[in-house]
């Protein structure tokens, strides 16, 4: 299962590793991969996947590398299970665009979104496990 992320500061990647361990301990095999290491054509070719993303700007995914892959990835996303997860500094809101573009895309969404502001605190980190969990069963 794909884990893939953007990260600025460290935090979504931290988020990453939490996704992509709780998948291990639930019995699947985790892949970390930066947004950079993996085409959507890579990544629609399984049939479960972490997406990772903080928000930047006025409440977007990051422009340069995510959202082109992300909008590449998008047709190609029904019949998937997928998990949402990323940091922000100053809202949030970013994740209900990201989970409404997702669901309209045909994918099921396994959990919430998990949004940490700033590093991951222990309810995100909980929040983290159990989509891992999910996207593993």
């Amino acid at each position: 299962i794909p884990v893939i992320f953007w990260t600025g500061t460290g935090n979504t990647q931290m988020m990453a590793d939490a996704v992509a361990e709780a998948i291990n301990v639930a019995g699947a095999e985790a892949v970390v991969k930066n947004v950079s290491e993996i085409t959507a054509d890579e990544a629609a070719g399984y049939d479960a996947l972490a997406l990772g993303c903080p928000a930047m700007g006025a409440e977007v995914l990051e422009e340069c590398e995510f959202e082109p892959f992300f909008t590449e990835l998008e047709g190609k996303l029904a019949g998937k299970k997928v998990a949402l997860f990323g940091s922000y500094g100053w809202g949030g809101s970013y994740m209900q665009d990201w989970e409404a573009r997702v669901k309209d895309a045909g994918a099921t969404l396994v959990a919430d979104g998990v949004l940490a502001l700033g590093a991951p605190d222990d309810e995100a980190m909980a929040k983290l496990a159990e989509a891992g969990k999910l996207l593993a069963e």
